[in-house]
């Protein structure tokens, strides 16, 4: 049936009327993938995004950008094979794309989806074109795990087998993983902005102390730990439940450390005075130098071991997709994905009509190769 749409798409794309030429938005199509198309603006567009991305990324090698545009077409090509694959069996991704923007609604302090999309415009982005990503993305990653990932099993003898190959470079140092509650303690501006700020007076300081000390309690009788740093922290990490990550020894000042190392997951600190105030540490993992035991590190190998399982069982996938498929590049693009199995569509030819008033209205017409 798909077969059939793209031949008959095709030919109504053939038989399209001319429209003149200063009414017209020439959009150049480079590929066809069953009855969708690829155009040059998509390549723009994801060239961008991968650009992007990469600036993103300090590790990311100087010749990065060039090696990844090679697989741009592909890439855009394995989109619309996933995105079509769900369409026939039914995932929608409808449901989730709700959810998804429900909570970005939420972190942005929106009260509607009507809010939401006025903060999206403020910031430049067409809010249903970012929607319509969203809900491909969602598509795809659904695709990729049930006609992909759902065939992967990775035996409790092969993470055995990996966790003893590789115990050399899981040796690691004592580390702890903190979180923290910061009570900051403003200090008066001067009078003279040139000049440091004052210090914070006896009464600023005592009613700081006051405030952790208030808050620790609650936090002792029972309160969760995350909840009220995100209700009451003034630390940058208070949006993550002030997680700090890990530290090794060395890389505290001496006192926190001889507190913070001698405290076991789960466990909280009295009030600490810093200069930046009065913080609450929260010790929420505690490793021991050395080789790990095999039951924590069991979760971390079954994951490498799938992800690498995964990029060959699903490039294997994208291929028996384009055998199937009708797809048709340009002439000077190459799709890297591309299989020697594949069929080359037959454009079927439609004549043109001979006379056709232009259309007073500016639309988009695609440029057919």
């Amino acid at each position: 049936m798909r077969k059939l749409v793209f031949l008959l798409l095709t030919v109504a794309a053939l038989a399209l009327p001319s429209i003149a030429q200063e009414d017209t938005v020439v959009e150049e199509i480079i590929a066809r993938v069953n009855n969708s198309i690829i155009t040059r603006a998509d390549m723009r567009n994801a060239r961008e995004q991968l650009a992007q991305e990469l600036k993103q990324n300090p590790n990311a090698p100087a010749d990065a950008l060039a090696e990844r545009e090679k697989d741009l077409l592909r890439d855009l090509i394995d989109q619309q094979l996933l995105i079509q694959k769900g369409q026939d069996v039914g995932i929608t991704g409808d449901s989730d794309l709700i959810k998804r923007l429900d909570e970005i609604r939420k972190q942005m302090g929106a009260d509607s989806m009507e809010d939401l999309e006025k903060i999206a415009q403020q910031q430049g982005v067409a809010f249903e074109d970012f929607k319509q990503n969203m809900k491909n993305n969602i598509i795809t990653q659904k695709v990729i795990g049930q006609e992909v990932g759902s065939k992967i099993q990775i035996t409790p003898q092969e993470v055995q087998a990996y966790y003893d190959q590789h115990k050399a470079e899981m040796e690691q140092p004592e580390r702890v993983r903190l979180s923290e509650l910061l009570v900051s303690i403003e200090a008066p501006k001067s009078a003279d902005d040139k000049q440091a700020p004052a210090e914070p007076d006896p009464a600023t300081i005592a009613a700081a102390e006051a405030k952790a000390n208030d808050l620790l309690k609650e936090i002792r009788g029972g309160a969760p730990f995350e909840a009220v740093v995100k209700k009451s922290s003034n630390g940058p990490t208070a949006e993550q439940g002030g997680d700090l990550g890990y530290f090794k020894r060395g890389m505290l000042a001496k006192a926190l450390e001889d507190k913070t190392f001698a405290m076991k997951p789960g466990d909280v600190s009295d009030v600490i005075r810093t200069k930046q105030g009065f913080v609450i540490l929260k010790v929420t993992d505690h490793t021991e130098a050395g080789i790990p035991p095999f039951q924590r590190v069991e979760p971390n190998i079954q994951e490498a071991l799938y992800v690498k399982r995964l990029q060959p069982a699903l490039r294997d996938f994208l291929t028996k997709l384009r055998e199937e498929a009708y797809i048709d590049i340009k002439q000077g693009y190459v799709d890297s994905g591309a299989s020697p199995n594949q069929t080359k569509p037959v454009m079927a030819s439609a004549a043109t009509p001979k006379s056709e008033e232009p259309e007073k209205k500016k639309r988009k017409r695609f440029l057919l190769f």
